[in-house]
């Protein structure tokens, strides 16, 4: 599940064991944990999560289980999901749960460049007044470029932003994001890659309306 997660977007890591968890999930923003654990009761585990804070909790279960879902949630997950949907479905969900629990802030204002329009409320990207979908990660690595748009963002800088990491070393995980990007914008025009400092917008904001003559 962790790589089907990577390629959504999501930077995921994961665990063995409960108690591990209990020792790294201050970190996360998400916590997603199996009711069936080596070392330490699932619910047990989830009454623990939630004392320790209000990191998000979903639970995975084997079975779909009313009594089992029913007392997951009051043990104090936000969710539940069982282990046999697909991968599409458990990230939609995590996203979900994610807007729902992120603190209440002030967002960022949002951004207009000629036909490119990204709304921070509705986390929408539009080209054309046409909806591009795009996902989370997607979404905050054109934002951070946007923002800026005549500047060069480091990939050091991105790496911070959009995944929270200082990761010294170079990643493709910048690489793959900036690719899709393009190919749903639908041209490499909207970000330019700097050779070894990182990104930028690209010229397609840039070019003039053209007046009919």
């Amino acid at each position: 599940m962790v790589s089907d997660l990577r390629r959504q977007g999501f930077t995921a890591r994961s665990v063995s064991t409960g108690e591990r968890a209990l020792r790294v999930h201050g970190d996360a923003d998400l916590v997603l944990f199996s009711l069936e654990l080596p070392d330490i009761d699932g619910l047990e585990l989830c009454r623990s999560l939630r004392s320790a804070g209000d990191t998000a909790l979903i639970a995975v279960t084997a079975a779909d289980n009313q009594l089992e879902r029913v007392l997951v949630l009051n043990a104090g997950a936000d969710d539940c999901v069982v282990k046999t949907w697909g991968f599409r479905e458990v990230g939609a969900r995590i996203e979900a749960v994610l807007r729902r629990t992120r603190p209440r802030q002030s967002l960022p204002a949002a951004i207009s460049l000629r036909h490119l329009h990204i709304d921070p409320r509705l986390r929408e990207v539009r080209l054309h007044d046409r909806l591009v979908g795009v996902t989370s990660k997607e979404f905050e690595l054109l934002y951070a470029l946007a923002a800026t748009p005549e500047k060069v963002v480091t990939r050091k800088e991105l790496m911070a932003r959009v995944w929270g990491s200082n990761w010294g070393h170079t990643s493709r995980t910048i690489d793959t994001h900036v690719s899709s990007l393009r190919a749903k914008l639908g041209s490499s025009g909207w970000i330019i890659t700097v050779r070894g400092v990182g990104y930028r917008m690209g010229y397609a904001w840039q070019i003039p309306e053209t007046s009919a003559g």
